[in-house]
């Protein structure tokens, strides 16, 4: 999909920690403050200093254009505000969301819960184990597998929301069919996760104004059995940027409010490792959309090329290192395979990001 080219504010220099706000820059409400900012675009940038901090802002924003200037007005709001509540699930402290993948042949762990029983089992672990949102999906998307007959996918998933969210858990399906969003929905789920943005069926954006359930929209370059053939980008931050604003705008449009939506990146879905890592880099350029973002790089294979580790389920290491890099860029919900690891993870990051500064005696 062509979308047009846009200015984009990119934070640099993140500081986890708490920093007054003469100076700094808060990130999505202060979950990170950044030293300064840089203008981005894949097309024509406009001159700025380096850097572009808190006390050049304003004077180097009055020699701007005034179109110019507009965007990156509304840019910097939706950078620097605090995000509402997603789902139900406040976006104050890193939020995990674990993988139930009901499906023979998932890159990491197909099979392992490819029945019913197994996979509520599964999802019943890891919200015991912290984790706050189930994500069941019922066909795999990784590179190369084949598109699941709609009935399969239903046949699949179905029970599973249905005994998850009749336990109180907060349910996610993920699908590209419209069908098995409304059944999802119907089921329980108050979250729709569509790898294609609702681009992959005509009918998925109206199932979502219709249900009024929270939505996921992920990038994805292709399909995935074409997605790693040769992926290409001018700029993989502003590109990914670029389509992801539209397909928001396109929800807007449609009435959905952006304190439904949580936008994801695609990490893996067709990108190359170059590609995957400068989109880790730039994470919290997506903060200037406004939504809540989402990161799923968990087990991916680009972690093994990366770090020679060939055995998907041998990545958690390098998952929870690239999830808190992601954590340290504002991401708002991690999505992963390991619940209680990155749980574990996200609280210790969380007690460094709020821990009162001075000494420690003893």
């Amino acid at each position: 999909m062509l979308v047009p080219r846009r200015l984009w504010l990119h934070p640099e220099t993140i500081c986890p920690a708490d920093r007054p706000s003469a100076g700094f820059w808060p990130v999505s409400g202060g979950l990170v403050h950044a030293t300064h900012l840089t203008v981005r675009a894949a097309a024509a940038v406009p001159a700025a200093p380096m850097p572009l901090t808190p006390e050049t802002w304003s004077t180097w924003l009055l020699a701007q254009p005034a179109p110019v200037a507009d965007r990156l007005c509304r840019v910097l709001a939706d950078l620097t505000a605090p995000r509402p509540p997603f789902a139900g699930i406040g976006l104050d402290r890193p939020r995990v969301m674990g993988i139930v993948n009901v499906t023979p042949d998932s890159f990491s762990d197909g099979g392992d819960h490819f029945d019913a029983g197994r996979a509520i089992a599964h999802g019943e672990r890891l919200r015991a184990a912290g984790v706050d949102i189930l994500d069941v999906g019922g066909e795999s998307t990784r590179p190369g597998s084949a598109p699941v007959p709609v009935e399969e996918e239903l046949r699949r998933v179905i029970p599973v929301v249905r005994a998850l969210a009749d336990a109180g858990a907060v349910v996610s399906i993920d699908t590209r069919r419209a069908p098995v969003m409304r059944a999802g929905v119907a089921a329980g789920a108050r979250i729709i996760n569509d790898v294609t943005a609702f681009t992959g069926d005509p009918d998925g954006l109206a199932v979502a104004v219709e249900t009024g359930v929270a939505v996921v929209l992920m990038h994805m370059q292709g399909t995935p059995q074409t997605m790693q053939q040769n992926p290409r980008y001018e700029d993989v931050v502003c590109d990914v940027l670029d389509f992801l604003a539209a397909r928001v705008d396109a929800c807007g449009a449609a009435g959905i409010d952006r304190a439904r939506i949580a936008i994801d990146p695609g990490i893996g879905f067709g990108k190359t490792v170059a590609h995957n890592l400068a989109l880790l880099r730039g994470l919290a350029a997506f903060q200037a959309m406004g939504t809540a973002v989402l990161v799923g790089l968990s087990r991916k294979r680009f972690l093994g090329s990366v770090t020679g580790v060939e055995t998907a389920r041998q990545r958690g290491p390098a998952s929870l290192a690239g999830g808190m890099a992601a954590l340290d860029r504002a991401v708002h919900i991690l999505r992963v395979h390991d619940g209680a690891e990155t749980v574990q993870a996200c609280d210790f990051w969380w007690a460094l990001r709020t821990a009162e500064p001075g000494p420690v005696i003893g």
